[in-house]
């Protein structure tokens, strides 16, 4: 076993496939990193740095519980990802081939880690969100306990039942928007705002067309197992519609924020990757998922939707975050 800190690069770009013999050698990080499904950690990271730079152009920022928040933010993510799999394995969600293990190592069905292995790293993970939460409760008080509360709601019951009952979407909109962000702008702040919410729903958006995705492209296996997803409800139609529906209301909201002046100008930025949108993402979601892979569409399959809908969060992530910053600049430039 020995350090290798290419495998964290690529663990946290992408889910990389690996074989038992290839993680038999691996560091304990790069485990991590696999098993925690790093690659998506950066939305969580995302709507911390939102959360900061919003406290920021409001002249309120603290680096120390900002970080506190990001952190704990980070591992309470990691933790729901590890304890999503131990859930979905006990109740034999995961086996014959299901969507999850097609896409990427699902540690106890391939057999990468014994169930007791897998508790710990969740255990160790979520003992260290608890402490990062704790903390704040200490520092800050006043709503920070209720937030924990949430917060330690969703990670433990996401994905049973709220997942399975229709719930798992609106959970998903629930955590990223108001809870993370919102939540996240008051633990740094002290001050709840209500402008802080909507300014974070751009993107709290975005991340739900991710999860949209990915429970449309397993839809027929979430119906055959009797997992009533929002998808499953809704039918493939009428859900790829709402994705594309919370795309454009991305775009829509932050220029919204920029009319009403909580947004300067700056922030219309994020217009930048509606050329992508239009060329790339709206033909794709206007069309019933392939029967195979295509053969121009890149080594991710079964991931279809998700892939684009995560490809379009990540780019509309980055230029709001670069939006935001600017407009934090121009906020502390004029203050």
């Amino acid at each position: 076993m020995h350090v290798d800190v290419g495998m964290w690069g690529k663990a946290l770009r992408i889910i990389p496939r690996i074989s038992k013999e290839e993680w038999a050698q691996l560091d304990v990080v790069s485990r991590w990193l696999i098993s925690t499904r790093a690659a998506v950690l950066i939305m969580t990271f995302l709507s911390a740095a939102i959360a900061g730079l919003l406290a920021f152009q409001d002249g309120r920022f603290h680096a120390g519980y900002w970080l506190l928040m990001a952190l704990g933010l980070v591992l309470a993510h990691a933790t729901n990802n590890l304890l999503n799999d131990y859930t979905d394995y006990v109740r034999g969600v995961d086996q014959d081939n299901y969507y999850r293990a097609q896409y990427g190592p699902q540690p106890l069905v391939h057999g990468l880690m014994s169930r007791r292995e897998l508790l710990i790293y969740a255990a160790v993970t979520g003992a260290l969100a608890l402490a990062c939460g704790l903390a704040l409760v200490a520092l800050r008080g006043g709503l920070t306990l209720l937030l924990l509360a949430l917060g330690a709601f969703f990670v433990l019951f996401y994905t049973w039942p709220l997942k399975g009952a229709a719930l798992g979407e609106l959970a998903v909109l629930i955590v990223w928007g108001p809870l993370m962000i919102g939540g996240g702008y008051y633990v740094v702040t002290g001050a709840w705002s209500w402008n802080a919410v909507l300014a974070g729903l751009p993107y709290a958006l975005g991340v739900t067309t991710v999860i949209f995705g990915k429970h449309i492209d397993k839809l027929e296996m979430d119906r055959a197992k009797g997992i009533h997803t929002l998808p499953v409800v809704l039918g493939e139609r009428v859900s790829r519609g709402a994705v594309v529906a919370m795309m454009l209301l991305q775009y829509a909201l932050t220029l919204y924020l920029v009319v009403v002046g909580y947004f300067t100008p700056v922030m219309l930025v994020v217009f930048l990757a509606l050329p992508t949108f239009l060329r790339r993402i709206l033909p794709l979601f206007a069309a019933p998922k392939p029967a195979e892979k295509p053969a121009d569409f890149p080594d991710v399959w079964p991931n279809y939707f998700v892939a684009a809908a995560f490809y379009h969060n990540r780019l509309f992530g980055l230029w709001f975050l670069l939006g935001l910053v600017l407009n934090a600049a121009l906020a502390a430039w004029l203050r």
